[in-house]
């Protein structure tokens, strides 16, 4: 579970003081540091829930959309500003967000700048669901419960070939899902998860990532 401390802001944007210092070589090298930690985030073998309770501005709501799925207190509120200052989204928006809400409602939060509610993302499907803001973290704890039980291996490989095949045709996608299937079986998980359903028993699952 990914969440900011307190209940005002997930992640409320930039330092604007800094980002005022820029030239163009600082400009990228501040986002290409900010891709390469957000990469490392979405690359986990571990399933990444956002917890948003505030304000998720810029790089707040970059930061949201590259985790796996996001849960939101209603006092939520995302949102692209960065068109306001004069730049654009630096850390992945232009690129994740349309993938996710589709490409017109993207370029409208992207080039009008605007903010919306924890309900209007959850219209959009930027959000999974939306909670009151004093149950948020118990609610992203049960789901995260859920998914704790289940193979590590093939939570891993669930994740990856999403993921992978988000930027491929679909036969190449299928391909990707055929080999991540096939990785499971080097789990002894695999072989725990069919024994259990014929036995009528819940699964216990051991097998490691490694």
């Amino acid at each position: 579970m990914l969440t900011g401390a307190g209940e005002k802001s997930f992640v409320a944007g930039a330092d604007i003081t800094v980002l005022a210092t820029f030239n163009s070589l600082s400009a990228k090298n501040f986002a290409e540091t900010g891709h390469a930690i957000i990469r490392k985030l979405e690359k986990l073998p571990i399933a990444v829930i956002a917890a948003v309770n505030g304000f998720a501005l810029g790089g707040g709501t970059e930061i949201a959309i590259a985790c796996d799925f996001i849960y939101a207190s209603e006092n939520a509120k995302f949102g692209q500003p960065e068109i306001n200052l004069g730049v654009i989204p630096g850390f992945g928006g232009t690129q994740r967000l349309p993938r996710l809400i589709g490409t017109n409602m993207a370029k409208e939060l992207i080039l009008t700048g605007k903010m919306i509610s924890a309900a209007e993302a959850l219209q959009l499907g930027l959000v999974n669901k939306v909670v009151a803001p004093d149950t948020l973290i118990e609610e992203v704890m049960k789901t995260a419960g859920v998914i704790a039980t289940k193979g590590k291996v093939s939570l891993r490989e669930a994740k990856q070939a999403v993921n992978k095949g988000l930027n491929v045709d679909l036969a190449t996608g299928c391909s990707i899902e055929i080999d991540a299937f096939a990785l499971c079986y080097a789990s002894p998980d695999a072989k725990e998860g069919t024994a259990a359903f014929l036995e009528k028993r819940e699964a216990v699952f051991k097998g490691s990532l490694k």
